[in-house]
């Protein structure tokens, strides 16, 4: 059981389209900082500022791999049980990352 100002907390986070759809995408895949700003045609400190947010709940993590940051959704947070529930009402995601391998803008962050 979550505590109503924890649940409150996580819940105005996801409140916000972007972060509910990096969360959603972080669902089934992994992430570099680069391939959000190709997906969100957004700047990379606007995504960095997102994910920011997400790690300091503890709803993701990051994975160093070189000099790319991978990010992953941390399924041990304590809050992952709401955050799944959540998820399961919002469509995949994955076409976002079809889309960007499509137009060869995919990148390999290895």
């Amino acid at each position: 059981m979550i505590e109503v100002e924890k649940a409150a907390v996580i819940l105005k986070l996801l409140g916000d389209k972007t972060r509910l759809t990096m969360v959603k995408m972080l669902d089934t895949n992994d992430y570099c900082v680069c391939e959000f700003v190709e997906i969100f045609k957004m700047s990379q400190p606007a995504i960095s500022q997102h994910l920011r947010k997400l790690k300091d709940a503890g709803l993701v993590q990051e994975t160093k791999r070189g000099q790319w940051v991978i990010y992953s959704l941390n399924r041990e947070n304590e809050y992952y049980p709401l955050v799944h529930s959540l998820l399961e009402y919002i469509p995949n995601q994955d076409f976002r990352l079809k889309e960007l391998e499509e137009q060869g803008l995919r990148i390999s962050c290895d």
